[in-house]
C-alpha cells in the first residue's frame, strides 16, 4: 500500500516550483540556478534534491506543465482546414520549445522515455501532441492514403527539424513558419 504525501511535503515542492518559477522570469530557464531556487524558496540545498533528482527534473515539470497549457489551448481549435491553419495553432508550442537554445536542448533530451517508469511530462505532452493532432487531421482536406497518426507523426517529426534548423547557423536564414508550413504542404497535402 503506498503511502500518503504529507501536507508538508507537498507544500515544500510547490514553493520550490513557485521559487523556480520567479527565478524564470527573471534570468530565463537557462539562467536558472539550484541555488537560486533554494535561497528563493528558503530551504536547504538537500531538501531540492530531496524533491529532485536534478535540475533537469525541475525543468521536465516546469516545462512539461507549460507544453500542457498550451495543448490545451491547440485542443480547443476547430479542426484546422489548411496547412496554414495547422502551422498557426501549433506556432506557439513551437515559439516556446524555441524561446532559448536551453529549453530546445531539454525538452529534445525528455522527449522520450527508456523506460515507462521514466515517462515525465515532457514525453506526456509529446505523445499528447500525436493524439491531438491525429483527431484534428481525420477528416481534414489533408491527405487521406496514411493513417493520421502517422499523419501526426510526421507533423511532429518535421516540427522538430524545422525548430532545429532555427538554431542551426547553416540553416537559419529561413523562418520557422515558413519553413514548417514547406515542410507541411509536402507531407499533407493530397496529391494532384
Amino acid at each position: 500500500m503506498a503511502r500518503a504525501v504529507q501536507k508538508r511535503t507537498l507544500e515544500t515542492r510547490a514553493r520550490l516550483v513557485a521559487a523556480a518559477e520567479k527565478v524564470i522570469s527573471e534570468v530565463g530557464y537557462d539562467g536558472l540556478r539550484v541555488e537560486q531556487v533554494v535561497q528563493r524558496a528558503g530551504v536547504a540545498k538537500g531538501t531540492f534534491f530531496a524533491h529532485f533528482p536534478d535540475k533537469d527534473a525541475l525543468m521536465d515539470l516546469l516545462m512539461g506543465a507549460r507544453m500542457d497549457a498550451i495543448l490545451d489551448e491547440v485542443g480547443h481549435r476547430p479542426p484546422p482546414r489548411s496547412t496554414a491553419e495547422l502551422v498557426d495553432s501549433l506556432m506557439p508550442l513551437l515559439r516556446f520549445m524555441t524561446c532559448e537554445r536551453y529549453v530546445f536542448d531539454v525538452i529534445l533530451r525528455h522527449s522520450g522515455a527508456a523506460a515507462r517508469s521514466e515517462i515525465g511530462p515532457i514525453a506526456m505532452n509529446f505523445g499528447r501532441q500525436i493524439d491531438l493532432l491525429a483527431d484534428k487531421l481525420t477528416n481534414g482536406p489533408f491527405r487521406s492514403d496514411i493513417d493520421s497518426g502517422l499523419l501526426a507523426e510526421g507533423v511532429q517529426a518535421f516540427a522538430v527539424q524545422a525548430m532545429a534548423l532555427v538554431f542551426c547557423a547553416l540553416h537559419n536564414e529561413t523562418d520557422l513558419r515558413a519553413r514548417l508550413t514547406v515542410y507541411l504542404d509536402a507531407w499533407l497535402m493530397p496529391p494532384r
